[in-house]
């Protein structure tokens, strides 16, 4: 066993994944596996310290990286790995020969790894101490990763195998001048939790699917009244087809001048993107409002075949009109206003999530009342919601939404 982990560190010469050797756990299980080597003429009080401090170091990175099992961290890892093979498979080349050998090769290697168990490695150590254990499992990886090629615009790959939500935050270092960063607990919300608005989300969900089939797909402005679920609609459509390869990137209004740079480095990748914009509203004159125009109305560049723009508004017309606009000379005026109109046209689609009137209202809190498992009669919910609508200032999904988690919290108060 000892001249099998010494000729498997002989043969681990990794070149396609040679960004394994930068993962603090996998260098940490090779250097263990580097202490294990030594026969029994060399075991004494030295040698015993040092395989135990490496043995335990890396287990402590291991279950800091929250699993036991070493075969699902090093299958994460490598699949989610950025590689030429991937580069390749994304931009719909052939691998080349000797790269798809160089990491078939590797990847027959990292299969041997890949099943060493704890049981294994504590022959060499003491049995009088004790010691904490990970578990391992036989796996074929170099067949596991080259399925996941083939669907490579379903898994994607590095960060975007790992994420389905982004937020792009301005960066003065970065080259493009803004970094995607990954929302590591995004909102869970489901379609199934949305009560209302069916026909409007509906519109949202098939647009979605003609994006993932390679269809025509348009943008999409949701507007209206504050709190009835435009946003959440978004997002739950984002989780939704996230298994699919659906990936959402949400912008403030103030990062739109910066559109054009990030769809051009979406452009190859073989994931669809939903590019999702909150809140949307301008003042006059902002550098935002004419990149975001430019773009929707294809003069930056070619339409893009794998994004789609969904933004949300309070407003149809999402150019705020000042004062000294309405009281300007009425050419002036109306250019003004047939360029504010203009730009919601462009969007392909224009859905209108108005205010809930009282029956809807309350068809929301009743379903929203039911996902809680709320104990509450019907009458005194409904005399509940219309006192905390009034409170509130109006009835929306929103205020139904505050009004059973109230409830909730004081049900379990009780239990």
């Amino acid at each position: 066993m000892y001249v099998m982990f010494h000729s498997l560190l002989e043969e681990l010469n990794l070149v396609v994944f040679s960004d394994l050797q930068k993962d603090k756990v996998f260098h940490a299980f090779c250097k263990l596996l580097r202490h294990t080597q030594c026969d029994g003429a060399y075991k004494n009080t030295i040698y015993w310290m040092t395989i135990q401090e490496k043995y335990n170091a890396f287990v402590k990175l291991l279950y800091q990286a929250h699993t036991d099992n070493w075969t699902e961290y090093l299958k994460n890892l490598i699949l989610s790995m950025e590689t030429p093979c991937i580069w390749y498979v994304s931009q719909g080349l052939p691998i080349p020969e000797m790269i798809e050998k160089s990491a078939r090769q590797e990847l027959q290697v990292l299969s041997k790894l890949i099943e060493i168990s704890s049981k294994r490695i504590k022959e060499r150590l003491d049995k009088s101490l004790f010691v904490p254990d990970w578990s391992a499992e036989k796996i074929d990886l170099e067949k596991l990763y080259f399925e996941r090629l083939e669907n490579i615009g379903k898994y994607g790959f590095g960060v975007w195998s790992k994420y389905h939500m982004f937020r792009m935050k301005l960066s003065d270092d970065a080259e493009n001048g803004y970094i995607l960063k990954p929302v590591a607990h995004p909102d869970a919300i489901s379609l199934e939790m949305l009560t209302g608005y069916e026909l409007q989300r509906q519109q949202v969900v098939d647009n979605t699917k003609a994006l993932l089939k390679d269809l025509p797909a348009s943008n999409i402005l949701l507007y209206g009244s504050a709190g009835t679920g435009k946003s959440a609609t978004v997002k739950a459509v984002a989780n939704a087809f996230a298994g699919e390869g659906l990936r959402l990137i949400e912008l403030s209004k103030n990062e739109l001048h910066l559109l054009p740079e990030l769809l051009e480095e979406l452009s190859g990748n073989p994931l669809k993107f939903v590019i999702f914009v909150d809140d949307l509203s301008f003042q006059d004159n902002d550098d935002n409002f004419s990149a975001l125009k430019a773009v929707l109305e294809g003069s930056v560049s070619a339409r893009s075949h794998n994004v789609v723009i969904y933004a949300t508004s309070n407003r149809r017309h999402i150019v705020r009109e000042t004062f000294s606009q309405r009281a300007g000379d009425e050419i002036h005026r109306n250019d003004t206003m047939q360029e504010t109109i203009s730009l919601s046209e462009r969007f392909g689609i224009q859905l209108l999530f108005d205010k809930p009137n009282k029956f809807l209202y309350l068809d929301i809190v009743s379903a929203l009342a039911e996902q809680c498992n709320l104990q509450i009669s019907a009458e005194e919910l409904a005399m509940e919601a219309e006192k905390f609508a009034t409170r509130k200032g109006g009835r929306s999904a929103r205020t139904a939404r505050q009004l059973i988690d109230q409830l909730q919290a004081k049900q379990c108060m009780k239990e």
